[in-house]
């Protein structure tokens, strides 16, 4: 996992709602992504397989969670230039 996807800012804390990976590409791919809190990095999704053109939420409003100040969401697709990322979050000021 080398991208920082999203990035907790001062004074603010993001009720993540939905967090949606969307293959772009004519072939499957994987999708690895985790949440870095306090140092310690938890994984969300782990070689989740993301079908040839097509979106899977990793994260809806069924589960979604908060990300602090600091925290920060990195992720990865199993090929360059085949997973796109799309975050929708509320900023709640702290």
């Amino acid at each position: 996992l080398t991208t920082t996807l999203l990035t907790g800012e001062a004074e603010h804390v993001y009720k993540i709602n939905v967090f949606r990976v969307t293959n772009v590409t004519d072939n499957d791919a994987t999708v690895t992504a985790d949440l870095e809190k306090g140092g310690t990095h938890k994984k969300i999704a782990n070689e989740l397989t993301v079908p040839a053109n097509s979106s899977v939420d990793i994260i809806d409003k069924t589960n979604s969670f908060y990300l602090e100040e600091t925290d920060l969401i990195r992720g990865g697709a199993s090929a360059a230039s085949t997973i796109e990322f799309v975050f929708s979050y509320e900023a709640l000021a702290d």
